[in-house]
């Protein structure tokens, strides 16, 4: 591993390399924040692909496309005369101080539930921080992820249930409460309750410590590696799916969790 020296080194070369392209490259002397903006999102989610994948070599490369994008931003702070890296580092240095009084001051936590508990007070009374519990919930963030922030914040705020297994009968009142319009056939309220379905289900993964968007992303993996499977294998046969009976598929189907 690299020493501190090395590791400031690397970053100070990082930051020289940035000022460089700035200057002499046609593509990168061109880039505003919001010409950025889309290609950091896609960044993202390329390192928590890797990140769910546990490939350390890719998480490596992602974080550092990613660090990248934090330094390309500053440096248009900085031309902007706005703000500037060290600037960066030094708000979310204060940031991490102002709320961790348990390490900085004189406050005690003893466990992760404890800092957890006070998390969103401290967030509240920060200089600039937000006005409310879910102000900090980003808008553009997906639904399914939104839907487990929101109800993580609740929680610190003490809006949760006494006991976890209580959530199972809002799981079944949902339920119940969207089948009701199912039968009735009224496409708007369909929607709405299957909204609601789907936000208690979220909330029971977050109580038994689940996180929705990782197990659905492996639920996609598991299904696209049967479909390919199966999709393979009726090629192989000369055949297409649309040519096949349901029962024929799922013989098929059968075989690819076996070759899981």
């Amino acid at each position: 591993m690299n020493t501190r020296a090395q590791k400031l080194e690397a970053f100070g070369r990082l930051l020289d390399v940035m000022d460089e392209l700035r200057e002499k490259c046609p593509w990168d002397r061109v880039q505003t924040n919001e010409s950025l903006r889309a290609n950091t999102i896609e960044e993202t989610y390329e390192l928590a692909e890797a990140i769910l994948s546990n490939d350390n070599e890719e998480i490596k490369k992602e974080l550092g496309d990613l660090l990248l994008h934090v330094v390309f931003y500053a440096k248009i702070g900085e031309e902007k005369q706005t703000f500037d890296v060290a600037d960066v580092c030094h708000a979310i240095s204060e940031k991490l101080i102002f709320r961790h009084p348990h390490v900085f001051g004189d406050q005690q936590a003893d466990s992760a539930g404890m800092v957890e508990k006070s998390w969103e007070q401290i967030k509240l009374k920060e200089n600039g921080g937000n006005k409310t519990v879910l102000e900090g919930v980003p808008a553009s963030l997906p639904s399914l992820v939104k839907a487990y922030r929101i109800q993580d914040k609740a929680r610190n705020a003490g809006f949760d249930w006494n006991q976890r297994h209580d959530v199972w009968d809002k799981v079944k009142e949902e339920l119940g409460e969207f089948e009701a319009e199912i039968e009735k056939m009224d496409t708007d309220k369909m929607e709405a309750e299957f909204g609601d379905l789907l936000f208690s289900i979220i909330n029971a993964a977050r109580l038994y410590k689940i996180n929705p968007d990782n197990a659905l992303e492996r639920t996609n993996k598991k299904f696209m590696f049967r479909f390919n499977y199966m999709e393979k294998k009726v090629k192989e046969q000369g055949h297409t799916l649309k040519g096949m009976k349901l029962e024929e598929m799922e013989a098929i189907w059968q075989e690819a969790k076996r070759e899981e």
